[in-house]
Formats: structure tokens, C-alpha cells, sequence
């Protein structure tokens, strides 16, 4: 079963990992891990509903909730910060202009955990235009995603990508650094869009506007282009995945970097979850962050920020802190005690053992632009 796109899907046909079936036939949804090498998964479905409206429920089960003391971090915060030291020498450097730095949470799985029902309750707590939910239990995928962002809307040839790059906690706190690296990313999707679109079609509509979600504001732009003739979703991923605004750039090395300073695989954090209509050559797939997703005994939530030269690691690490803050109080649901806040440390990284007690990130109050 999985939610998408505003609608239920249900009646499982055939899974593949071969992006060509989504130029095939039927309706598609689509979980492709950012992690090189890892296999997506893209799941037929033989029956489509509308998703249930405000009030209505995706699960037949409640959400248990995470407790919010239970959360630890695979990148605690001196790590982080001296993950964002070591981009601004590589910037300096001229080795990259931007690196995605990013870490991951993770708690116990609750019992009788499922991702329907976190669906719901991230619907209730944590709105987002681009959410998603994927239950597949036989293919170990259980994924849920409140992505603010899209990746690419496909709608016959037409092409577009909505990066979001620059978070501020208020509309009017946003610092040049923002905007810098938004028209970095800008430039990197108009290259990878350029790959597979015509020569001359590809524009950006809008730069730099600014979109209030839960909590914060972020930085969006918009690039679109026409596909070439004989251009399938096949091209289409090999030339635009994983998405930039969650790489850096240039693409490849930031990629390396990524791969050098975090200590865990991304999974299906910072890769796509969406749905694709092959009859109609219509589709639309999200950038999974603001994502959760099981595995074995855990839940993990990613949570990341944009480095460039003029980042400033206390700033930054601040930034991963409001972005998850919200979400894990949703998770939480009914499994927070009353007075209990979410710790403003960070405990034992996740690569050391047993959970710590301090490791759910908060965003500090004070932290005015973020």
C-alpha cells in the first residue's frame, strides 16, 4: 500500500528495479534510495482512490510514538561542525563550492510500528505539499515523507525541478549565504536538465522566492525544460540523481565529500518517493528529506544543511536542529510525557553503541535567522 500524489494505491502487480517500466504501463510509485549502488524500488499498483481528507486516517493502526529521549545522532555536534570546518577548507581550496552535509537520527522502532499511521500523524502535525508514505513489507521498504520539496514533475515533455535551498525561521531573516547557495543549485539543475532537454528549452521562472512551511521559511526556485524526443524516465534519473540541492556542487565532488564525512548511508533520506502514471506520461517525485523510514528495530529521520564558504558551524548545526525539531516532536504523538522537551544536546553518535539519553536536536529560540 502506498500514499502519493493525493492518492491511495492498493492491489500490488509487479516490483522492478528498472526505471523503463515507468514508461511502461499503469500507475507507479517510485522509492530510490540517494545511496550509489542501492537498488530503487519502483512498485505497480493496480488500483487508485483519493487519499483520505483532514481527519481521515491511511492506517487501521494508531501511532504508537518515539519517545522524544530516545533519539541519538550518527553526528554529534563538534563532529558536525568539524565536518563544516573541513568544506570551507575544501571551498578554499577550490576543490567544491558547496557540500550537502547531512546526519542521521534514529530510535527505537515502537512496537507494532507503522509507516500509515506516522503518515497520518505527520499529515495532522507537519502539513507538506509533497508526502508521501510506502508500505512494502515483502521488499523491506516502509518509508514516510513530509517533503516540502519536488524533485521533477514530468507531464509529457514537459520537465520541472523546484530546489530548495536557504532556511531562515522567519521570512525576512535570510543572509546572502542563502541566496548564494540557492543560485548554485540553480545552476547545477539547469546543467542536469540541459542533459536530456532541448537545446534552448530549459528556463528558470522563478529564483530565490520565498515559501513559508511548519515552522520555517525556505528559499525556492524553479527550473523546467522540454525533454528531447525519445527522453524516458531512465535518462531523465541517470541525468538529475540524486538531487542537487542535496549533493552540492559540482555534483561529483560533493558527492566525495558526502561520502567522506558521514559516518552512515543516506538510505532513501535525500532520495525521491513519488508517483508516476505511465499511461499518461505524468509523474511527480519528491526530494525525501524531512523523511522517516524503518529498518530492522529503528526508525531513522535525516536532517542536513547546505555548506558553502560562508556557512559558520554553530549556524549551521542550528539549522539541522530546527529542521528535525518539528518532526520529532510529530513522531513523538502520544509517546512524549507531558513537560518533556527535546534534549539540546546531543548524546552518544550513533556508530558507538546503545542509544544515548540527549539526542533529539531543538531549535534553539535564540537562533534568530534559522
Amino acid at each position: 500500500m502506498a500514499v502519493a500524489g493525493g492518492m491511495v494505491l492498493t492491489g500490488l502487480l509487479d516490483v522492478t528495479d528498472d526505471p523503463a517500466a515507468l514508461d511502461g504501463r499503469g500507475t507507479w510509485v517510485v522509492v530510490a534510495p540517494a545511496d550509489p549502488g542501492t537498488r530503487p524500488v519502483f512498485a505497480r499498483f493496480a488500483r487508485t482512490q483519493p487519499a483520505p481528507g483532514a481527519g481521515g486516517t491511511s492506517s487501521s493502526r494508531a501511532w504508537p510514538g518515539v519517545d522524544l529521549r530516545f533519539w541519538r545522532t550518527s553526528l554529534d555536534r563538534p563532529a558536525y561542525e568539524a565536518g563544516v570546518r573541513a568544506i570551507r577548507e575544501a571551498i578554499a581550496a577550490g576543490e567544491v563550492y558547496q557540500v550537502n552535509l547531512t546526519r542521521r537520527l534514529s530510535a527505537p522502532l515502537p512496537h507494532e510500528a507503522d509507516v500509515l499511521a506516522l503518515f497520518d500523524a505527520l499529515r495532522a502535525r507537519n502539513p507538506a505539499p509533497y508526502a508521501a508514505a510506502v508500505r512494502l513489507p515483502r521488499q523491506g521498504v516502509h518509508v514516510v515523507s513530509a517533503s516540502p520539496e519536488r524533485f521533477l514533475r514530468r507531464d509529457g515533455p514537459r520537465v520541472r525541478s523546484s530546489p530548495i535551498k536557504g532556511t531562515a525561521a522567519a521570512p525576512g531573516a535570510f543572509l546572502p549565504k542563502d541566496h548564494a547557495e540557492n543560485v548554485m543549485i540553480v545552476d547545477l539543475v539547469r546543467n542536469d536538465l540541459g542533459r536530456v532537454c532541448e537545446i534552448g528549452s530549459v528556463r528558470v521562472p522563478a529564483l530565490c522566492a520565498v515559501e513559508a512551511h511548519p515552522g520555517l521559511h525556505h528559499l525556492v526556485s524553479t527550473v523546467e525544460g522540454r525533454l528531447r524526443a525519445g527522453t524516458g524516465w531512465a535518462e531523465l534519473l541517470a541525468a538529475t540523481f540524486p538531487p542537487g540541492s542535496v549533493t552540492g556542487a559540482p555534483k561529483l565532488a560533493a558527492l566525495a565529500w558526502i561520502e567522506r564525512l558521514e559516518p552512515v548511508p543516506r538510505d532513501v533520506y535525500c532520495g525521491t518517493v513519488g508517483w508516476v502514471d505511465a499511461d499518461r506520461r505524468r509523474g511527480d517525485l519528491n526530494v525525501a528529506i524531512r523523511t522517516f523510514w524503518f529498518d530492522g528495530a529503528e526508525i531513522h529521520l535525516g536532517t542536513g544543511a547546505g555548506i558553502t564558504w560562508d556557512s559558520d558551524p554553530a549556524g549551521e548545526w542550528a539549522e539541522t536542529e530546527l529542521k528535525a525539531a518539528r518532526l520529532v516532536r510529530a513522531a513523538a504523538a502520544v509517546a512524549a510525557p507531558a513537560g518533556v522537551a527535546a534534549p539540546a544536546g546531543v548524546g552518544a553518535p550513533e556508530r558507538a553503541g546503545p542509544p544515548g539519553p540527549a539526542s533529539v536536536p531543538g531549535a534553539p529560540a535564540s537562533v534568530a535567522r534559522r
